[in-house]
């Protein structure tokens, strides 16, 4: 029986933002400034400048608002990196409950091959970011456009020793499927076991990708790339579908360095320490053209 024209739709965009070998998702995120400030987000007050650094490393794709997305991708069009369409994020004064301020239609007539969402799970708003991410979703369906939640337990009701909690993570990832999202984007556990536990909650079609978040305090240089880069191989081996990260690699010295790196280890399967003497050689002599197809 042939597949219906939205569910055709669906897979061919997202086909667009995972490997076709690895079957894992790389994505770079750029869309935290309405969120967090521009301020303390030094690795974006460049937009352009970080967008192209990041596109010369060949993400699978990349996740931006819509206006954003106007005013800078033109450059990386017909790049074969997808956009991730990002349609709402929280903000400063109000950190537990996303403002929806795109549309799935104008992510349509933009191009981009998902649209982008989140919520802050576990407190007083949660009822009605439920209700606006299940709508966005029922009407990606209708349009064939992939959609991906950017969720984390971060509500009122939930201390910040437990959010990593493989519980609340759990309850985020699984909620996003019931919703009806496609992938969703969360936190990680800390550990492979526990993540594992997470993964098993959902399935096995639905993609749970990870952020990078923030790393333990005193962590810098190579120490705080490895961190990240052994956080990835972990989260891949305990089987989540990619990752969405942003911060830890747009505020490094050599970020396009860093995105060839990172990008092997998710689709090649470099562990931690072959993943940082590789962005050692691309960051020493700067030949990232040589590096554009794996």
């Amino acid at each position: 029986m042939a597949e219906p024209m939205y569910a055709m739709g669906k897979a061919v965009r997202l086909a667009r933002m995972v490997n076709a070998k690895s079957n894992k998702m790389m994505a770079i995120t750029v869309d935290h400034a309405t969120s967090r400030g521009i301020a303390p987000m030094v690795g974006i007050q460049d937009i352009q400048g970080a967008i192209d650094k990041i596109a010369a490393g060949r993400p699978d794709a990349m996740t931006m608002t819509g206006g954003i997305q106007k005013r800078c991708w033109g450059p990386h069009v017909g790049s074969g990196i997808a956009v991730l369409h990002k349609i709402s994020n929280y903000t400063p004064p109000s950190p537990t409950n996303d403002c929806v301020f795109g549309s799935v239609d104008a992510a349509v007539r933009m191009g981009a091959d998902a649209v982008s969402c989140g919520a802050m799970l576990l407190g007083t708003y949660q009822n009605e970011q439920f209700e606006r991410l299940g709508a966005i979703a029922e009407y990606c369906d209708k349009l064939g456009m992939p959609c991906i939640g950017h969720i984390y337990p971060k509500g009122e009701s939930v201390p910040p020793e437990k959010r990593t909690a493989w519980e609340n993570i759990a309850y985020c990832a699984r909620s996003a499927c019931e919703l009806g999202l496609d992938v969703v984007k969360t936190t990680y556990t800390g550990d492979p076991e526990s993540m594992a536990r997470v993964i098993a909650c959902v399935p096995s079609s639905f993609r749970v990708v990870i952020q990078g978040g923030d790393p333990p305090k005193g962590l810098a240089g190579g120490d705080r790339l490895l961190y990240y880069m052994g956080m990835t191989r972990d989260a891949l081996d305990a089987g989540c579908g990619g990752v969405t990260m942003g911060r830890w690699v747009w505020d490094d010295e050599d970020v396009t360095a860093l995105v060839v790196a990172l990008r092997r280890l998710i689709h090649l399967g470099l562990k931690p320490k072959e993943c940082l003497e590789l962005y050692q050689t691309v960051k020493n002599e700067k030949n990232y053209a040589d590096y554009e197809t794996l």
